[in-house]
């Protein structure tokens, strides 16, 4: 890497000074990151934010004096910029990780139960400050559980989808652009299968948020899970999930295995599998994210006669998922985000 090359620059903002002192040691070790302060709470934060003008903020959420999602919310309001939260492992923390990330954070990862394994986050979290640098970050309008899509839209385009199957693949933004492209499935749409780059146990909270907000039913998937039409199955965070077929029903294996982009669940496992046991009776959807990751699936997607959709660069929040698949030849249509469910459908009620 060039040594003149402007370094991102990270505030670190955590009620825990292990974390803030392990963070600032394996962050500042890299060449291209530069951690320019820390803040214990959000008070401090917003003094630094104005002061040293970071590129990216980590971000806890469970913290003393104001907690981290009312923090959130006044910073994106008053100096929106690129926000990466760190949440622990619970029930409660994947539920206050989804708030975040509805109010404009751009990732989630998860926060050991020791402070002092805080250093085995590193690797990740480097390449989530590298992803996030730069991004624009949108203004983000509140959706309510009840602004739900009216009942029957696209449901002559629907006509001709039975046993059809929509895979979806997501990574940075994929939450919110999940958000819009599953609202807008009617509620006998195919079968849609989701897989969201995201750590253990926040799919859950995850899978249950989509639910409210859509007129399909939205649950995380289970080894050996029906799909039918009108239900959408998310993979569970640190397993693959996979399509199979036994007879005429199509079903999902839950699994573990090697990380693949050193993901799991990984989009590409996903993908495979559809091309392999849907072919024509697919469509195959490539939203928002960093790496690579589904590009190559969607590809063999489509050589297997499968529709294909990717999302376009300007919706996206990170053009990098996308970018591979359209470069390779894999993306049929390059869409907007908004038009990405009725693209989709239109596709695949030709199939």
């Amino acid at each position: 890497m060039a040594r003149n090359r402007k370094r991102i620059k990270v505030l670190v903002v955590d009620d825990s000074a292990v974390v803030r002192k392990v963070f600032r040691e394996e962050l500042s070790a890299e060449e291209d990151i530069e951690v320019v302060g820390t803040a214990p709470d959000p008070f401090v934060a917003r003094d630094k934010i104005v002061k040293l003008k970071p590129d990216v903020i980590t971000l806890d959420i469970e913290m003393p004096r104001m907690d981290g999602l009312t923090f959130l919310k006044k910073l994106m309001k008053y100096y929106p910029m690129p926000v990466i939260v760190v949440s622990s492992l619970t029930e409660k923390g994947g539920k206050l990780a989804l708030e975040a990330l509805s109010l404009g954070a751009l990732e989630v990862i998860s926060k050991p139960s020791s402070a002092y394994s805080v250093g085995e986050m590193s690797i990740q979290l480097i390449d989530k400050i590298r992803a996030v640098a730069g991004c624009k970050v949108p203004a983000r309008a509140q959706v309510e559980p009840g602004d739900r899509v009216k009942k029957g839209l696209f449901s002559r385009s629907l006509a001709k989808t039975t046993n059809k199957v929509i895979a979806i693949g997501a990574s940075t933004g994929g939450t919110e652009a999940l958000k819009v492209v599953l609202k807008a499935m009617p509620p006998n749409a195919p079968g849609i299968l989701v897989v969201q780059h995201m750590p253990a146990r926040f799919t859950t909270s995850f899978a249950q948020r989509l639910n409210e907000l859509s007129a399909v039913s939205v649950k995380e998937a289970e080894d050996g899970d029906s799909l039918v039409n009108g239900v959408a199955l998310v993979a569970p965070g640190n397993y693959h999930m996979l399509l199979k077929r036994s007879g005429a029903r199509y079903c999902v294996q839950v699994k573990k295995g090697p990380m693949v982009h050193h993901q799991r669940p990984s989009v590409d496992v996903l993908f495979h599998s559809v091309a392999a046991y849907a072919g024509s009776n697919a469509a195959g959807v490539l939203l928002t994210g960093m790496g690579s990751d589904g590009a190559d699936g969607l590809l063999k997607m489509r050589e297997s006669g499968a529709r294909t959709v990717a999302q376009d660069e300007k919706s996206c929040i990170v053009f990098g998922m996308p970018k591979e698949a359209i470069r390779l030849g894999a993306a049929e249509k390059v869409a907007p985000l908004e038009d990405i469910a009725r693209v989709t459908l239109s596709l695949i009620a030709e199939s």
